[in-house]
């Protein structure tokens, strides 16, 4: 087709007028800060598409070999042709891989909007060009300097024409053809060739110096002859004083004509470190997928009771956290990220009291009864989305302020998307294979590359030169690991499973040529999200459980009792029966069996609970593969035999026993001074302790006293009995806005195609003298005229054009077949919006009717 029909685009809102339904869905899906708010029209768009911050975003959004393109396009000419952007991203020989690749990278471009004209007049919208172009404050990637018109432009013109003639150029008149002729001299290869041949071995070892960057040196005010060679034939220009820049052209012609120094059309390959049996990964994931839920639990029946208080600025102190890893007897760092997971899974939470602790959550128990397969694919699923990052605890914020498990700072919106991608690079290789940290962290690092220039305040004891999505990738493998996503390095079947419905299953396909248009989705940045419904969701969940579940091991009902007051569970325990035996029995050793360990305190515990030694030696005798042993029969009976004879309440506190010599023991005990006792009647003692401080001085002693009610009943305490009020657990920070989803796209290019028609529909001023007003601008009339024609165009049925200011004083253009006007309204059809309308005419700037073409 003829460019006469297709006139080229004079610039990026013309070039987007251009462009069908589906190239507009595409940059809106590819860019969708553009979406929010919708754009009245595709003027507003281009130049909001324009704005720093979002062309700011979407380079950052680029892979390595479409920035390079970009960063070409920002030291070609404006515009360049296809050939020219070419020769500097493949060079003179036409490096094939980068000349096959270099299509796609613009298809990127353009469908991104940072591009835009024909393949003859390519042009990088202008805040790019400012971002990407070469100047002394933000060198260029490239390594590249000014050109030489750009160097050249504070210079003398007769310093100008001294270069001119020591080149062997003839001299002009101007120093604008001058610089022109000495530009066209640089970038002829064959004459530049034979300048170069002529100059000193030593003078062309400074041009080798400079010429991958930086491109800038230091003389001094008498110049060594080698530099004064270069500095006579502007091969070196002066920028300031005791400063010289290597041109341009010059660089480009030292290089073959390459931009770049080393073009990568091509992303890394994720290699194998290893492979095993994808029965072997499974079940290895299976197991530590198991040991994970039997950590949070015993997290948080640690802190059944009340946890570690809240710090006054949130979050958990140095030494709390110690404690907890102490307790769940891992390192420091992994048992930060057990509780940043449970507290994203909305497990645990503060209570809200006025000495605010760490507990519980009501879900925690709906949690528990839930399979294990599910609780698991919960966890998993909270990981994988969650953007808080358990890394950082230990490390400082911009501030310096010190970064604490469960306080603030630690939401990093990047880390959803890197643990995504990661695991999806996984889920690439073959099953059972296991990759080379360093080939992923490569990949990331070519699908990212500014991502990767910005560091971020992180973990002590980090790599500098490491940034955070570096690191987010080296604790994702960690942290899978950890929660039994993979197994020996490898994806697991099940973690595959809830992987899938986040992996991008649409296929590639490489553009041919230049001007060859891509799928609507093609070229989404690599790793990107996108949306999941709930139902999708699980979907997931339900199949990573349902392949999750014959791996894990079928809890027991019994137990093995030895003589030496211990018990042996040889593999997970039913709830009822572990929950029981948690009570009755310490925790003294886990692995592959745990053993529990009977004590006069913890049967002493199972009382306080509520139950009776007669309950014990049926659980026991019920739970049992062997009998009971005769010493742990003789504990329980003794316990209970002491337990509950002495009765504490408040007085501040008392104490009463219907034994009296019991009582006058406690007052002969040297270690009751502290409890500050006297002696009300025979058998009652108040002390000036409160009611918890005696128990436990007591319990100290040796005793085993029950508390009572104000009734003089014996109270029971439970150890679950401390939970928080419901909580909502909090709340990912997202990564920018979210990706538009089918029906708000579509709504939105309607509207915009509707507002753009609105703007940019011809209209018959009402003055035919006066020349047409200009595209945006509002029809200005009076109230009686607008009154007029709107009455006139009801009898005909014409269509108007009319500016409308809404209650927001919002100012917007809409085309509108007025049906009826009647109380200072009128009725019409809106094309804009595709619907009956209803506008108040004081609210209308003003109307003027189309053109007739």
């Amino acid at each position: 087709m003829s460019t006469e029909d297709h006139p080229a685009p004079r610039s990026l809102a013309e070039a987007l007028r251009g462009r069908d339904d589906t190239a507009l869905g595409a940059l809106l899906r590819s860019r969708p800060d553009l979406i929010t708010p919708v754009p009245t029209d595709l003027t507003q768009l281009a130049t909001r598409a324009g704005t720093r911050a979002s062309v700011v975003r979407a380079l950052e959004r680029l892979d390595r070999f479409a920035l390079q393109t970009a960063e070409a396009l920002a030291v070609a000419g404006d515009p360049a042709s296809y050939d020219e952007l070419l020769g500097l991203m493949a060079g003179d020989d036409r490096d094939p891989e980068v000349a096959a690749a270099l299509p796609a990278a613009l298809a990127a471009l353009r469908e991104q909007a940072l591009v835009w004209g024909a393949d003859d007049r390519l042009r990088l919208v202008r805040t790019a060009r400012e971002l990407l172009a070469p100047s002394p404050q933000h060198p260029s990637p490239t390594g590249l300097g000014p050109s030489v018109r750009e160097a050249t432009a504070g210079m003398s013109p007769g310093r100008i024409q001294e270069i001119v003639a020591a080149v062997g150029l003839p001299s002009t008149h101007d120093s604008v053809s001058a610089v022109q002729a000495l530009a066209a001299l640089f970038t002829h290869r064959k004459k530049m060739a034979r300048l170069l041949a002529a100059a000193p071995a030593e003078s062309r070892e400074v041009l080798e110096r400079l010429m991958w960057g930086p491109p800038y040196g230091q003389v001094t005010h008498d110049p060594a002859a080698r530099l004064r060679w270069l500095l006579d034939r502007g091969l070196l220009l002066p920028t300031a004083p005791g400063t010289v820049v290597l041109p341009r052209e010059v660089a480009l012609h030292l290089r073959a004509g390459r931009a770049h120094r080393a073009p990568e059309p091509v992303p890394p390959a994720v290699t194998a470190a290893s492979a095993h049996r994808p029965q072997v990964v499974d079940a290895t994931a299976a197991g530590q997928a198991y040991t994970a839920l039997a950590t949070v639990e015993e997290l948080l029946t640690d802190w059944n009771e009340g946890g570690p208080p809240v710090l006054r600025a949130g979050g958990l102190s140095v030494r709390d956290l110690k404690r907890t890893a102490v307790a769940l007897d891992l390192p420091e760092p992994v048992a930060a990220f057990w509780v940043e997971l449970a507290y994203a899974a909305g497990l645990l939470a503060s209570d809200g009291e006025a000495d605010e602790r760490y507990a519980a959550t009501p879900a925690y128990d709906e949690w528990l009864e839930r399979p294990a397969p599910e609780r698991w694919a919960l966890l998993a699923q909270t990981w994988l989305t969650a953007t808080r990052t358990s890394g950082l605890v230990g490390g400082r914020d911009a501030k310096e302020r010190a970064l604490s498990a469960l306080g603030p700072g630690l939401d990093r919106s990047a880390a959803p998307e890197v643990r995504h991608r990661v695991l999806a690079l996984l889920a690439a290789l073959p099953e059972g294979a296991a990759p080379d940290p360093e080939a992923v962290l490569a990949r990331l690092r070519w699908e990212r590359p500014l991502r990767g220039a910005q560091n971020a305040p992180g973990a002590q004891g980090q790599r500098p030169e490491e940034d955070l999505r570096a690191r987010l990738a080296r604790w994702t493998l960690a942290e899978a690991e950890l929660l039994g996503m993979t197994g020996r390095g490898a994806l697991s079947a099940h973690g595959r499973a809830l992987l899938g419905a986040h992996t991008e299953k649409t296929p590639r396909t490489e553009p041919h040529g230049p001007g060859d248009k891509l799928p609507f989705h093609h070229h989404r940045a690599p790793g990107a999200l996108e949306p999941l419904s709930p139902a999708e969701q699980g979907v997931a969940a339900a199949a990573a459980a349902r392949l999750l579940a014959p791996l894990l091991p079928e809890p027991l009902d019994h137990v093995l009792l030895q003589a030496d007051l211990t018990a042996v569970a040889p593999g997970p325990l039913q709830r009822p029966l572990a929950a029981v035996l948690g009570v009755l029995a310490d925790v003294e050793s886990k692995g592959g069996a745990t053993v529990y360990r009977f004590t006069p305190a913890s049967v002493r515990r199972a009382l306080d609970a509520g139950r009776t030694a007669a309950d014990l030696h049926a659980f026991l005798a019920a739970h049992a593969r062997t009998p009971v042993p005769q010493p742990l029969a003789y504990l329980i009976d003794d316990v209970a035999r002491r337990h509950g004879r002495l009765r504490v309440g408040a007085a501040s506190a008392y104490l009463r026993c219907d034994d009296d010599t019991v009582l006058n023991e406690i007052l002969a005990d040297k270690r009751a001074v502290p409890l500050r006792l006297r002696l009300l009647a025979p058998t009652v003692l108040a002390s000036q302790a409160d009611p918890a401080a005696l128990l436990d001085g007591l319990r100290a002693m040796g005793y085993a006293p029950a508390a009572e009610s104000a009734d003089g009943d014996v109270l029971i305490t439970r150890a679950d009995a401390h939970r928080t009020p419901p909580r909502t657990p909090p709340e990912p920070v997202p990564d920018g806005p979210p990706m538009p989803d089918a029906t708000l796209l579509s709504a939105a290019i309607r509207a915009i195609r509707a507002g753009d028609l609105a703007s940019t529909a011809p209209r018959r001023p009402a003055d035919p003298a006066a020349p047409p007003p200009a595209p945006g601008e509002l029809p200005r009339t009076s109230s009686a005229e607008t009154l007029a024609t709107m009455q006139a165009a009801v009898l005909t049925g014409e269509a108007l054009w009319i500016g409308y200011v809404n209650a927001e004083g919002a100012a917007s253009q809409r085309v509108v077949a007025p049906v009826r006007v009647e109380g200072g309204f009128v009725t019409a059809y809106d094309h804009t919006a595709d619907e009956v309308r209803t506008y108040p005419l004081h609210r209308i700037t003003g109307v003027a009717e189309l053109a007739d073409d």
